[in-house]
């Protein structure tokens, strides 16, 4: 199961650590794996392009972490829709990925 843990100050994104597999399928064959990984990866890309000193990124196998700085309007939004888009995916595979926040 693909574990995602948000934390928030102030009703603002802080960090965002997303952690495991989903089993859905095989390797290489997960469309749920692929499907997070290509949420995560657009939205940490378009953070970057935006302001590359608003986030901090830490990853390894099966472990990404999103870390803000500080407060950029547009990188807010973009991770607001990263949340966004992985509850919706939670629906679809409510076995699959698992969202905690706090």
């Amino acid at each position: 199961m693909i574990k995602v843990n948000i934390e928030k100050e102030n009703n603002s994104f802080k960090t965002i650590t997303i952690k495991g597999h989903a089993e859905f399928a095989e390797s290489g064959k997960d469309i749920v794996c692929a499907s997070v990984s290509s949420i995560v990866l657009t939205s940490i890309n378009a953070c970057i392009s935006i302001d590359n000193k608003a986030i901090e990124v830490k990853e390894n196998d099966a472990f990404i972490q999103i870390n803000k700085k500080y407060d950029n309007e547009i990188v807010d939004k973009i991770l607001n829709n990263l949340v966004r888009m992985l509850n919706e995916l939670k629906e679809s595979y409510p076995k699959n990925i698992q969202i905690n926040e706090r």
